[in-house]
């Protein structure tokens, strides 16, 4: 039975998320990116981690970064204003999350990092967002009136291209980046693949900092070995009780799924939640299980900003509701924290806020967009879940955007293949089957296993399912 725990940190994007820490005994600078990038990657091997952070909460971090070098994990914490003012390396970029961009490549080129925390989400903003560390918001994909872009930190991880060749993301360098909404990509080709493993702490107050720097301190001093540790909690139902391919009529996809993630997951104590047999009716169940602590926790079925859901069997116009952000305080699994992976749209979104319920001047439409889709919260399912005191996970990856699956191909090119299921499963199977135990190393080779997988097409139109290959790569 696999004892190691995966010690990692937040996560808040995409197959979001958490970067970049690594076992007890396993020293983070041993990983190199499954497909190698760069024309001098490697060639120094000063630092392992780099830490992002506004000045303001670098006192905060100061233990995680003890911590980390105390555990042969060597840290590097710098400071935004630090990379604006060119401290360590000339300053280049065109805006502020384009200067962080090229100082990770420097970092990466000149230090040998392998892993990238930025620290730092929404800090407010009414008529424009303000962010504490700075965002990219990518244009890939986007043929859903649902969303016009999306946050996507595989931004600051896709540094080269095959060929060593810095990715702007802006080939047409018209400030629209990873842009594909017509009938070709415009700022193609993208590369997609990380060449360093990046996370975010999506904190909005130094107190949130203080929250994550003791759960990851605790997690990874304790959970090694743990017996709660290797137990698997899994919650899904029906996530198309009516399916666009009458072949796949009969097939339950969330609880079939989460099956796949066990098979590739041996020696595990496995639960289930499931809606088929009357295990999963309402939130109490997912309170009352996961407050017993578990190593890995996996959502498969429909999400929002704000919560998580799925269906019974073949009944579409029933909801079985499974967590909210709201219900989230009466989890208290205290320090027996798993890594989470959700699936399911939108419920990494970090950049929803209450401010949005303020905006009856963009007009009514708009204004009623964002309370049906659930931007109006005080933060995203993914990092309340994350950031809670007392429980939660230590690390939660999920998409930011629509998370599209095997339906979504079929309906858009009537091809078959898989999407972000295929993400979300194949998590467990690096860990479980390949051995894979650092969070960001997970992320990274499942990322660039997807796109060997599933080639991206850049001539081909928004429409397409390979331009939903692309987007469910990097949201």
């Amino acid at each position: 039975m696999r004892k190691s725990a995966v010690f990692v940190v937040m996560a808040a994007a995409l197959l979001v998320a958490a970067p970049l820490t690594a076992l007890q005994g396993q020293r983070a600078s041993d990983w190199k990116p499954a497909v190698p990038r760069g024309p001098s990657s490697g060639e120094t091997d000063a630092y392992d981690l780099l830490i992002v952070s506004p000045g303001e909460w670098t006192d905060s971090l100061q233990p995680l970064v003890d911590h980390k070098d105390g555990h042969g994990v060597a840290t590097k914490l710098v400071s935004l204003s630090e990379i604006y003012d060119g401290a360590y390396f000339e300053g280049e970029g065109r805006d502020e999350a384009e200067q962080v961009k090229y100082f990770i490549r420097n970092a990466l080129d000149e230090w040998g990092i392998s892993y990238v925390m930025l620290v730092g989400g929404r800090n407010g903003g009414l008529m424009q967002e303000k962010w504490y560390c700075p965002v990219r918001y990518s244009f890939c994909g986007v043929s859903s009136s649902w969303e016009r872009s999306f946050l996507s930190d595989l931004y600051f991880a896709d540094i080269y291209d095959g060929e060593g060749h810095f990715q702007s993301w802006d080939t047409d360098g018209d400030g629209v980046y990873a842009e594909w909404v017509g009938s070709e990509a415009e700022d193609a080709p993208l590369d997609l693949y990380p060449d360093v493993a990046v996370g975010r702490l999506a904190c909005r107050a130094e107190w949130e900092v203080n929250v994550m720097v003791d759960k990851i301190v605790t997690y990874e001093n304790t959970a090694y070995n743990a017996a709660w540790f290797d137990r698997m909690v899994c919650i899904a139902g029906d996530t198309y009780p009516d399916n666009p391919n009458p072949a796949w009529d009969e097939q339950i996809e969330g609880e079939e799924g989460t099956q796949r993630a066990m098979d590739w997951m041996p020696g595990f104590e496995y639960v289930t939640l499931w809606t088929s047999d009357g295990t999963l009716t309402g939130p109490e169940d997912v309170i009352s299980t996961v407050s017993q602590g578990c190593g890995f926790l996996f959502f498969d079925g429909h999400g929002s900003p704000m919560s998580w859901a799925t269906h019974p069997p073949h009944d579409h116009e029933t909801w079985i509701d499974g967590l909210d952000i709201w219900q989230m305080r009466k989890l208290d699994n205290e320090d027996m924290l798993p890594v989470c992976v959700v699936g399911g749209c939108h419920n990494s979104q970090f950049n929803i806020s209450v401010l949005n319920a303020l905006k009856i001047y963009k007009g009514f439409d708009t204004w009623y967009e964002y309370m049906y889709k659930g931007e109006t919260g005080p933060e995203c399912w993914s990092w309340w879940l994350t950031r809670k005191i007392g429980g939660g996970s230590i690390a939660t990856l999920g998409y930011s955007a629509l998370g599209y699956t095997k339906e979504d191909k079929w309906e858009a090119s009537g091809v078959t293949g898989e999407a972000s299921e295929w993400l979300d499963t194949h998590f467990f199977r690096e860990y479980g089957m390949e051995g894979t135990e650092v969070l960001g190393d997970i992320w990274g080779t499942v990322i660039a296993d997807y796109l060997d997988t599933y080639p991206v097409d850049w001539d081909a139109g928004v429409d397409s399912a390979t331009a939903i290959d692309a987007k469910t790569a990097h949201p």
